[in-house]
């Protein structure tokens, strides 16, 4: 089920995603470089595991981790969180965990589309890649 998510996978555009990464207690400056970087997301499967690679201007981050089970994860922006993902419905769900607070990274692919959806508290940002050739 996760091999409908394998490829490269380019930003195309952003909603609300100054507003999210406010929310995640994100300062104004690293918010400046995250509104204008287009990141590329490579995800990739081998046997149970799942890779995804995102690669920017700004900072590259990889996470490897078995669908099902929670992990440690430390985020783009230094967060240190527990992680789980798990796939439900079609989507790639991965819900992020610490200080008491929550955030939901759901990602679903449409043909050479993918939408992700970040959601915490009543923030929800859209951010929609295409599939690279």
């Amino acid at each position: 089920m996760a091999n409908a998510f394998v490829g490269t996978w380019n930003l195309k555009d952003s909603e609300k995603f100054d507003d999210y990464m406010k929310k995640l207690g994100i300062g104004f400056a690293t918010r400046q470089v995250g509104n204008v970087t287009k990141p590329t997301t490579i995800i990739s499967v081998d046997g149970d595991k799942v890779t995804v690679k995102t690669q920017s201007s700004m900072k590259n981050t990889e996470l490897s981790f078995k669908l099902g089970e929670d992990f440690d994860e430390t985020t783009a922006d230094d967060r240190k969180v527990k992680s789980h993902v798990k796939i439900d419905g079609g989507k790639l769900v991965h819900t992020q965990k610490w200080d008491g607070k929550e955030t939901s990274l759901v990602r679903e692919v449409d043909g050479n589309n993918l939408t992700l959806t970040l959601t915490m508290d009543e923030v929800v940002s859209i951010r929609r890649y295409v599939k690279a050739e």
